[in-house]
């Protein structure tokens, strides 16, 4: 058997990723207020919440899913499988959670998944985990990222956004976060060599990248319309993540026209998160929906 095997596998990590988010949706809309300013009370309100601690559990399979599919399988196929299967979420959202998707949502859950999978499946030779990197470039990024995800946050807490589009900022914030942890990370294990390596200046970026990210991404699937503000963290994480490989790691943008054809795409899913989240009146009629089925456990 070749690197096919990893299709399925990839898929099967991207099918338990989403579900595992429409999880931890539940559990967070049936948890206590999330708030950052008492961080121990808001984690044991959150994991004592059947539905989010079973959500994190799905992570940690999904997580090992991806890893395996890495394994055999090249990265650009793995990372279109897990582009393409962002359609679970709508499938999951309608047939087992009772979300219902409008035809913008699912054209845009559509449209991010064909621009994420093109953009994988063109990214030529990629470095994979031997990229190297420049410092100035990798501090340049990591500031622009806590830069956007600041302004996102602050956006999010201004009196005259209401609670809908609020999710939706705190959702893009933290996937700009999770990104910017990921490359922390990249810095801190690029040459590691023992426990000493941590003590780094990485470390504390990491560490407030991880707590910012997860209080933001938690009170996002709180108070948000869920499918759009998954949506919109896994489109800005993925899409970012992706123009890191480019700016910070030195992946191939491409040849040709593959040059203009890959930035039209990229412009096409940051366009998508921007539209995705819709009308307010609609989703706010949705959030009466979302708390009512938190209240009462459905069968999935």
């Amino acid at each position: 058997m070749g690197w096919e095997l990893g299709v399925p596998v990839a898929l099967g990590s991207s099918f338990v990723a989403n579900l595992g988010s429409l999880w931890r949706q539940r559990g967070a809309a049936a948890a206590p207020e999330v708030d950052a300013r008492r961080p121990l009370c808001t984690i044991l309100g959150l994991f004592r919440s059947k539905w989010w601690t079973i959500g994190y559990v799905a992570a940690a399979g999904a997580w090992l899913l991806h890893l395996g599919a890495l394994g055999i399988t090249p990265l650009s196929i793995v990372q279109a499988s897990l582009a393409a299967g962002f359609v679970f979420l709508g499938l999951l959202a309608e047939r087992l959670f009772g979300f219902e998707l409008r035809k913008r949502e699912w054209v845009g859950i559509c449209l991010a998944s064909a621009g994420l999978a093109f953009l994988a499946l063109s990214a030529g030779d990629v470095h994979g985990p031997h990229s190297s990197y420049q410092l100035p470039g990798m501090i340049a990024f990591e500031a622009g990222m806590a830069g956007i995800g600041a302004f996102l946050l602050l956006s999010a807490h201004q009196r005259q956004v209401l609670s809908d589009h609020r999710g939706v900022l705190l959702g893009a914030a933290a996937g700009a976060l999770f990104t910017a942890t990921h490359i922390g990370l990249k810095g801190l294990t690029h040459q590691f060599d023992g426990p000493l390596s941590l003590v780094s200046p990485w470390t504390p970026v990491v560490a407030a990248g991880v707590v910012v990210a997860f209080f933001a991404s938690a009170r996002s699937l709180q108070i948000g319309p869920a499918v759009p503000v998954i949506a919109v963290t896994s489109i800005i994480g993925n899409s970012t993540a992706i123009a890191a490989g480019v700016i910070v790691f030195r992946d191939p943008l491409g040849t040709g026209p593959m040059i203009p054809a890959r930035v039209a795409a990229f412009v096409v899913v940051l366009v998508v998160a921007a539209l995705l989240p819709g009308p307010i009146h609609a989703h706010g009629q949705e959030r009466e929906r979302q708390r009512a089925r938190a209240a009462t456990p459905q069968p999935t």
